[in-house]
């Protein structure tokens, strides 16, 4: 059966969707296949860490929403870009990209889509690619689609910066996911900066939103250098980021 695993923060910018893309490494890394759906469908972007060209891909989200292919059509095998030297036994990744083109979201913006087609197609892709783990990278904030991936999910890494503002909006989002009754519920603090005590932040995060922190991840140089031009796990594994992003694949397989 597939686990269903949803990335989610309140506001942008806190890394979500680079620590959704190196999380699929490291769980395909371990002979897993894995599955990453972008339903950030306003402002998508994973498919740049996988090394995709904006245009590249002959179908996206945007075309199951509309008809216009099958769900599995729309994945796009990105292992072998992933794992140049060949992916273990078993791993895998597959993609499904939103469309980066200004018309397909704005016909989001006027007209909205079937948001149950997402769930239906969830667990279609899942069935027809047999995946071990199926990687949701959400739109931040909350709407209705992000509730749907939050209640379907096995699991929801809810990341946010050590920032204020981000702890209010993750409160908020906690409660809705425990209305949901989303079984497993873990917290990621991202972009750390190094004078930080990364013990007694997660212990006070942990603490405050009585939910366990699965990572602190440290505001990383060689990441911001990469540029989302590629995955971190796979050009750097022993780096400090990878390091921490690491525990974070053993909760999702426990």
């Amino acid at each position: 059966m597939t686990r269903i695993v949803s990335t989610h923060s309140y506001r942008g910018g806190t890394g979500k969707s680079t620590i959704t893309a190196n999380l699929a490494y490291l769980l395909a890394s371990e002979g897993a296949r894995v599955g990453v759906v972008d339903t950030d469908i306003l402002s998508p972007g994973i498919h740049v860490l996988f090394g995709m060209e904006p245009g590249s891909a002959h179908y996206t989200l945007n075309d199951y929403l509309w008809g216009r292919c099958t769900i599995d059509q729309a994945a796009v095998d990105v292992t072998a870009g992933a794992f140049p030297d060949g992916a273990p036994k078993g791993g895998s990744i597959h993609l499904l990209p939103s469309s980066m083109q200004t018309g397909e979201i704005a016909r989001v913006l006027k007209e909205g889509f079937e948001v149950d087609l997402l769930n239906e197609g969830f667990h279609t892709l899942s069935q027809r690619l047999s995946l071990d783990y199926l990687l949701i990278d959400t739109h931040p904030g909350v709407n209705e689609e992000t509730l749907l991936s939050i209640a379907i999910s096995d699991t929801l890494l809810l990341v946010l910066r050590p920032d204020h503002q981000d702890y209010q909006g993750t409160a908020v989002t906690l409660e809705l996911a425990r209305r949901l009754d989303v079984p497993q519920l873990l917290l990621l603090v991202n972009k750390v900066l190094p004078a930080f005590d990364r013990r007694e932040l997660s212990d006070r995060v942990s603490t405050v939103f009585r939910t366990p922190v699965a990572a602190v991840l440290p505001l990383n140089e060689d990441l911001v250098r990469l540029g989302s031009s590629g995955l971190l796990a796979a050009l750097t594994p022993k780096n400090d980021y990878v390091s921490a992003l690491r525990p974070v694949a053993q909760l999702v397989q426990a």
